[in-house]
């Protein structure tokens, strides 16, 4: 196994997204590298964050019970709690690399995880956070993380 991949949630509703033709497409091939791999990982906060998109905002939306499923889905993914240590290394990281919170919640549970990338549209490509390297899927095709 190779190193683990963070993946956020807006990743996760673009391999659903059929209003985002272009970068559901992109965004299932990535989903497809980490099943196959067993590398993918999440937190409990980007679990709940799906949820409600998938049963509120995503148009066509899915009934409860289906967005459930998807959830559970991804619970083979060891997904990080978010415990007052998360909330420390957050609050760091906001302070030291000017994250939102939001942001700086994602990127602790990533490190949590022990994860060497970060897969999301929400930060700079390319930008190392203590080791977590953010990599903008629709930039980089599947094989960019092959290590």
């Amino acid at each position: 196994m190779t190193a683990p991949i963070f993946v956020d949630t807006n990743i996760l509703v673009y391999a659903r997204d059929v209003g985002a033709r272009g970068k559901q497409v992109r965004a299932g091939e990535w989903m497809a590298l980490i099943w196959q791999s067993g590398r993918g990982r999440v937190s409990v906060h980007v679990l709940q964050e799906l949820y409600v998109i998938l049963t509120r905002k995503l148009r066509p939306g899915l009934p409860p019970a289906e967005a459930r499923a998807e959830v559970r889905a991804l619970l083979p993914w060891q997904p990080i709690e978010i415990a007052p240590v998360i909330l420390e290394s957050a609050w760091s990281l906001q302070d030291r690399f000017q994250l939102s919170w939001w942001d700086a919640l994602i990127v602790a549970a990533a490190h949590a995880a022990q994860c060497r990338y970060l897969l999301t549209e929400d930060l700079q490509d390319g930008q190392n956070l203590d080791g977590l390297l953010v990599v903008n899927p629709f930039r980089h095709p599947p094989e960019f993380v092959s290590t």
